[in-house]
């Protein structure tokens, strides 16, 4: 088995680039795969055309007899491609994207084959709903579910080898028309929140018709040499490392972080790059990460449901280019101990059809004041959902890299610079129960003077910080890096969309009582600061001062995925999402009981694995070294050396005898914990049980002692890459 690894080493050397045409300017091929508006019009009637549009644009329902014109206009366009193949393209509860292809071909009835695509297939489809994760809303015997066409979201063609299949953003419900998956409620959520901010723009600008909210994420990723990735069954069976001890360089030399892209990564991400282009994704910006093998891409905003999917359709996008180079992209939010883990940052905004960015202050008192509603309103919704936002973000990748050294704790708090907590501090203690002409005079000079149109330098950044204000938009860095963005974009939206309705509600009473519409908004703003002041932090979130700060100041801190996600079933939860037409009940029991069969199957996975490796790819080459130690020392013992010749190979023989016991030792009552966690059968208990007497006793014990054979035995007979090769070696 080492010499796999000595193998993989070598074939380094020979390891082949894969083609990259990198010729032609982005702009030429951008939305090359892409049905946009514009392809529309060239292969659509005025009717079909019109509809499509006021759909995209304006949320109507396509009529299917429209959907007819549109279906014909899309296989005209997809056939000149050589598609083939169409299918509904959807997130499942999965995590992941999923899709089942079907032809355009088919028989007539008198065995005459034809091409078609017709309106009903592009509206509706039937995959088994009883196969994906539905939490007690499906049963195996109850498969029906429905894809439905989601007109919000580009139809792209997608190119794998050299077939092409044309694919149709959907949202995926059951038969009774409960959603199963990410999209559904995210697109209730973005109509919530539009609805709510709309009417709350009305107080400022009764132009305002559409509030959209906006989302530019960045995804944080490894890059490693599949030869290395093919010999470690941990990273194959979980996708992070569970054994490995530290290099002697890692990344504390801070030389890797925007450094040179190593070549061959280089030709890697020029490909990955130029199939997203076709495909519209915006991407903008690639460099190194922080640790070593580690990089990182970020596009142009976006509308939330379209970054949603290109997100996911890039990390797909992502794996399959990395294997056509012989690499593997890992998304596992810690696939290596003791340097940084993955994060996907959530770069969030909300924006008017009229072209006003509400995160974004304006030129006048009138907009800066419009801009302090919509950022303070923001910062109550984190105060008073912390919970359910921790919820949004709980898995067990995250777990390992929440509260580590490089990421945001599990601690929900907001940074806003020194800057705007001054502002919001002389609101606090400048303005008085009671408001009158002068107090109004004052505060829209004085907003006007110290909120400047540009915060982008005024406005420090903290990366310790998991939901901070950045200039023109909040940075949630708390989400993990192979998670679904749609998930923490549905809930933000959500409390932000339940704050500002509650914000309309009191400013309308006081204004209902007879005071001016702006003094009734600097009341509601200034209580809304006081209330909510509590979760604003601009220190470092990495010490342990501020677990004690925040404990003080009642803040919630769930480290583990199991109780965090409780969050999303507590009456306030149900009332919230209820209220706003994002979630029923049983929708939420659903997703709760998802998450934490997850939960499980991960943790149980790695335990798995753990066990396994243990035995078959640590102990082995211990004990052999082992026996080569017992001969030398017997070999000499034998010529009548004295004991001072053989007395370190005793100590190292000692020290790895002591590990090999404990492994041993460990293993067993790891199998044991399992297999009475396995037996319970509530599922919430069953995850606190796998968090709490599987991961946490064994995980990290078993890891040390193996950890430090690594580091005893002989390295010719050590079978798995080390972390030295893996990150260092390309």
């Amino acid at each position: 088995m080492s010499s796999l690894r000595f193998k993989s080493i070598d074939n380094l050397n020979t390891a082949a680039e894969g083609k990259v045409s990198g010729s032609a300017k982005i702009t030429a091929i951008f939305n090359e795969n892409v049905f946009t508006l514009k392809t529309a019009r060239a292969f659509l009637s005025d009717e079909a055309y019109k509809s499509m549009l006021s759909s995209v644009r304006g949320g109507k329902k396509i009529d299917r007899a429209v959907a007819n014109q549109i279906s014909a206009g899309l296989r005209q366009w997809a056939e000149a491609k050589g598609v083939t193949h169409f299918t509904h393209w959807f997130q499942p509860l999965t995590g992941t994207a999923a899709e089942k292809h079907d032809s355009f071909f088919t028989l007539k009835g008198d065995g005459t084959p034809i091409e078609e695509f017709d309106g009903a297939a592009l509206i509706q489809q039937e995959p088994d709903a009883s196969s994906f994760p539905s939490g007690g809303l499906r049963a195996t015997f109850e498969a029906r579910g429905y894809t439905a066409w989601d007109p919000s979201s580009p139809i792209f063609v997608m190119e794998i080898g050299a077939g092409k299949t044309l694919c149709i953003p959907t949202i995926f419900v059951s038969y009774t028309g409960e959603s199963l998956d990410y999209k559904a409620p995210l697109l209730k959520a973005l109509g919530a929140l539009d609805k709510a901010a709309v009417e709350v723009c009305h107080y400022f600008d009764k132009n305002v018709t559409r509030v959209s909210a906006t989302l530019g994420w960045e995804q944080e990723y490894f890059v490693i040499d599949e030869g290395f990735f093919n010999i470690r069954p941990d990273l194959v069976m979980s996708g992070r490392t569970v054994f490995g001890h530290s290099p002697a360089k890692g990344q504390q030399l801070e030389d890797h972080y925007f450094g040179s892209i190593p070549e061959r990564i280089y030709a890697f991400m020029r490909d990955f790059e130029e199939e997203s282009y076709k495909l519209g994704i915006p991407l903008r910006t690639r460099h190194n990460e922080v640790a070593p093998s580690q990089f990182e891409c970020a596009p142009i905003f976006e509308e939330v449901s379209v970054g949603v999917d290109h997100n996911l359709l890039m990390m797909d996008i992502m794996d399959r280019v990395a294997r056509r180079h012989k690499l593997r992209v890992l998304l596992h939010e810690k696939p290596f101990a003791g340097i940084n883990g993955n994060g996907k940052h959530n770069n969030w905004s909300m924006s008017t059809d009229t072209g006003v960015n509400l995160l974004a202050p304006g030129k006048t008192p009138k907009t800066n004041l419009m801009f302090l509603t919509f950022f303070v309103n923001t910062i109550k919704a984190v105060h008073d959902y912390a919970d359910v936002l921790r919820a949004s973000i709980a898995s067990a990748g995250n777990d390992f890299r929440l509260g580590a050294n490089e990421a945001p704790p599990a601690i929900i708090s907001v940074f806003i610079g020194q800057y705007l907590t001054k502002v919001l501090g002389d609101i606090k203690e400048r303005v008085g129960d009671k408001f009158d002409e002068q107090d109004e005079a004052i505060l829209k000079l004085d907003l006007h003077k110290s909120i400047p149109e540009l915060l982008l330098d005024n406005t420090d950044r903290n990366r310790t910080s998991p939901f901070a204000f950045t200039g023109n938009k909040f940075e949630f860095r708390a989400v993990g890096s192979s998670a679904n963005c749609a998930n923490a974009m549905t809930v933000l939206n959500t409390i932000l969309a339940e704050t500002l309705k509650e914000f309309k509600s009191e400013v309308d009473s006081l204004i209902d009582k007879g005071e001016k519409k702006e003094i009734a908004i600097m009341h509601v703003i200034r209580e809304y600061i006081v209330s909510s002041e509590k979760v604003l932090f601009e220190g470092d979130g990495y010490s342990d001062e501020w677990h004690h700060e925040a404990e003080r100041r009642g803040l919630p801190n769930v480290r583990t995925t199991p109780l965090a996600l409780d969050a999303m079933v507590t009456d306030k939860a149900k009332k919230l999402f209820e209220e706003n037409g994002v979630y029923s009940h049983s929708e939420l029991e659903a997703r709760h009981e998802i998450e934490l069969e997850k939960y499980i199957k991960k943790v149980q996975i790695e335990a798995r694995i753990m066990g396994e490796m243990a035995t078959s790819h640590i102990l082995p080459p211990a004990i052999k070294y082992q026996n080569t130690l017992i001969q030398n020392i017997v070999g000499l013992k034998e010529i009548g050396l004295p004991e001072s010749s053989y007395s370190n190979q005793k100590q190292i023989l000692g020290k790895i005898s002591d590990h090999i016991g404990k492994i041993s030792e460990l293993v067993e009552k790891l199998i044991e914990a399992r297999k009475i966690s396995n037996a319970i059968t509530d599922t919430r208990t069953k995850a606190i049980a796998y968090n709490s007497q599987v991961k946490e006793p064994y995980f990290d014990e078993i890891r040390y002692h193996a950890d430090k054979l690594e580091l005893l035995v002989d390295d010719s007979e050590w079978v798995l890459p080390k972390y030295r090769e893996m990150l260092f070696l390309r």
